[in-house]
């Protein structure tokens, strides 16, 4: 390391100037985003500390920038998700392995047959009823593409409630690979086709460039989250985060991880921009139908970007003056 002293701050990179893509929001969010608010507050049985929490969580206003030419009804079951997927990522963060599998057969178990699955758990009622109004539009790739990403999103998380156990710090390789599943980001992007009623033949969603853009926005919305979550979570001792991989792996100081990821968070944009100017044709239709995607994509992008200093998750209160100065002083570690 190249200090032996604990720092007490660090500086954010400036993502935000690095992203130029423009912030849209959807009329109906202020709405839609009360009502689903209430929708899991009704379903979840919070106490205070954690209610408080989640209102200030702001999850339709990130919806809404990630989704902003949803109708209401479509935005609605976007929000819902949301929510739901913030609240199942804070729950399985207590779970051990065995009770994160057992979350994963309920809620896939819900999706496969929102109808007619029975269940007692919360996640699980909380899936049927979502996921019941999803199925009423979902074009036949999308609803499969959304529960593949799910079902890919919850073995990671296991795969994370076994590091966790055994108190493993992964390498970096494992990490990126890991952390593309966990962030939850898979089935978001299935989401973009749902909210914009479209449905895009399996050739083209599995087409290696379309693979390599959404990799890349993962990428983006993943490390720069590393970068917002990352006080928070060294104040718990969490170490699923890209920072202290990179300062295990690499022996870097603090403020050298930062910058490395904040790197990383710059390459991925302009991976993002030689994929699209490389998409082939695919014919009118279609080709019209992968503009809609990619631009969601790109909604992705920015508005995740900005909603992280709207949200209290990260930033308490400060976030508009951590947006601006980029100083981030650390909080103290918790005593478990």
């Amino acid at each position: 390391m190249s200090t032996l002293i604990s720092p007490d701050h660090f500086i954010l990179p400036d993502l935000v100037s690095d992203c130029t893509y423009p912030l849209r929001v959807n009329d109906n969010c202020e709405e839609v985003a009360r009502v689903s608010e209430q929708w899991l507050l009704d379903m979840a049985n919070h106490s205070e500390r954690k209610r408080r929490a989640f209102l200030g969580l702001k999850a339709g206003e990130l919806t809404a920038a990630c989704y902003p030419d949803a109708d209401a009804f479509h935005l609605r079951v976007c929000v819902d998700f949301m929510n739901y997927l913030f609240n199942l990522d804070d729950w399985l963060d207590e779970f051990d392995v065995e009770g994160t599998r057992g979350m994963h057969d309920c809620c896939i178990g819900a999706m496969r047959d929102p109808l007619n699955f029975e269940t007692d758990k919360r996640a699980g009622i909380m899936t049927k009823s979502f996921f019941s109004r999803f199925i009423e539009t979902g074009g036949p790739g999308c609803t499969e593409r959304f529960i593949h990403t799910m079902d890919l999103f919850f073995k990671a998380v296991a795969v994370q409630a076994a590091d966790r156990e055994k108190d493993v710090i992964p390498d970096f390789e494992s990490y990126i690979t890991i952390r593309r599943d966990t962030s939850g980001c898979k089935p978001c992007f299935a989401l973009i086709e749902y909210a914009s009623r479209i449905d895009l033949p399996d050739e083209v969603a599995e087409h290696p460039l379309i693979r390599s853009m959404e990799e890349a926005t993962n990428d983006l919305v993943t490390w720069s989250n590393d970068l917002f979550s990352y006080n928070v979570e060294q104040s718990r001792g969490d170490t699923h985060n890209m920072i202290p991989v990179i300062m295990h792996q690499r022996d870097l100081n603090l403020q050298e991880a930062v910058e490395y990821v904040g790197a990383l968070c710059k390459s991925s944009i302009q991976r993002f921009e030689t994929d699209r100017k490389n998409l082939p044709t695919w014919g009118p239709e279609i080709d019209r139908d992968v503009a809609v995607y990619v631009e969601g994509l790109q909604n992705w992008i920015v508005g995740s970007l900005h909603w992280s200093f709207d949200s209290e998750r990260y930033f308490g209160t400060s976030g508009l003056e951590v947006k601006q100065q980029r100083i981030v002083k650390l909080l103290p570690k918790v005593s478990s």
